[in-house]
């Protein structure tokens, strides 16, 4: 019994290693050692024969025992007991080695010290409790898996914010470089700069647009003015009211939504308007206004209001407006009561 023993200190000092090598050794040093002991103990025996102990070792090293090949001497039961206990003791490091990696990826993910590998994902720079969840939970719902997302925080965030969602954590300072390929800003197809104010909202877009000139960049500006400035860094950068979340995952999510929601309600601008159906009209369908007002008037009806009160967006072309409907339509300028009968009739 002094082999197992031998064999125990021997893995002691292997422990410390912490390496894929440790089982390895293991296996390589029992197998080489059983072999020759073997063939001491069972001397012309079917189970030592070079074609035949390979599949001994291994079916008794992984403690499976098939049994179609064992030794029958006393001293051959003990050098089987040294493969099994070898086996064991090799099968161990390979679990405890599985056991330590997977902790340490869960330790980085949670601690955001992981690098990211993906491509053609949207990376949100900064973090501020309750308004990135509900941004992220808008983009995954906008998203539809389509796009993986990057949460990339300051060190003032210890720990992964939102570990029940499916999206990656990324700590450290915004404005560094090897932060922002850690948050794989270099390879994202889309990035949200959400920062603390506008000063550090440029700095950041500075480094992104260093890193990325081929993504989406959208930055949140809580004064709408230093838009000018963003664009001195890139005229393609998208700028964003701070305030209006849903406007920020829109614009991420379909590029260039802002600037129409922008233009919309600029005064000077393809302005939005509202008119009452008059009753001398009678039932007419959406259709019947969609093609004659836009042939008219260049209008273009966004939606209706029933004589219920109930609001229809986008109505179907095929439904019919009762008199006193009311209509929502997108018009250089607001068409008089005469000129929509007109148009209509």
């Amino acid at each position: 019994m002094r082999v197992p023993l031998f064999l125990t200190r021997l893995l002691t000092r292997f422990a410390v290693l912490s390496s894929w090598l440790t089982p390895v050794v293991v296996i390589a040093f029992v197998f080489t050692t059983s072999w020759p002991l073997m063939t001491l103990a069972e001397p012309g025996s079917e189970l030592v024969q070079p074609a035949q102990y390979w599949w001994y070792f291994v079916v008794t090293a992984a403690t499976v025992g098939y049994g179609d090949l064992y030794p029958k001497t006393g001293f051959g039961h003990v050098v089987g007991a040294y493969v099994i206990v070898g086996g064991i003791a090799a099968l161990t490091t390979v679990f405890t080695k599985l056991t330590s990696v997977l902790e340490r990826s869960r330790g980085r993910r949670m601690q955001g010290t992981n690098t990211v590998t993906a491509s053609g994902h949207i990376v949100v720079l900064g973090y501020e409790p309750g308004r990135t969840e509900r941004i992220i939970a808008q983009l995954l719902a906008e998203a539809e898996g389509s796009h993986r997302i990057v949460l990339c925080a300051w060190d003032e965030v210890a720990t992964h914010p939102m570990p029940a969602q499916d999206i990656d954590f990324v700590r450290g300072e915004l404005t560094e470089e090897d932060v922002l390929r850690r948050a794989g800003v270099h390879r994202a197809a889309a990035v949200l700069v959400d920062a603390r104010d506008d000063n550090e909202a440029l700095s950041i877009a500075v480094g992104v647009d260093h890193l990325n000139t081929e993504a989406h960049v959208v930055v949140a500006l809580r004064d709408m003015e230093r838009a000018t400035l963003l664009h001195y860094v890139d005229a393609e950068i998208h700028c964003v009211p701070w305030h209006t979340p849903r406007m920020i995952t829109e614009e991420l999510t379909s590029p260039g939504i802002a600037e129409v929601y922008a233009d919309l309600m600029t005064h000077g601008g393809a302005n939005t308007y509202s008119v009452r159906l008059p009753d001398s009209l009678g039932a007419v369908s959406v259709e019947h206004c969609q093609t004659a007002l836009g042939r008219k008037h260049g209008a273009l009806v966004l939606a209706v209001r029933d004589a219920d009160g109930a609001l229809v967006v986008n109505p179907s072309w095929a439904s019919h407006l009762a008199a006193g409907a009311m209509l929502y339509y997108v018009s250089e300028r607001r068409l008089t009561t005469h000129e929509v009968v007109e148009a209509l009739s």
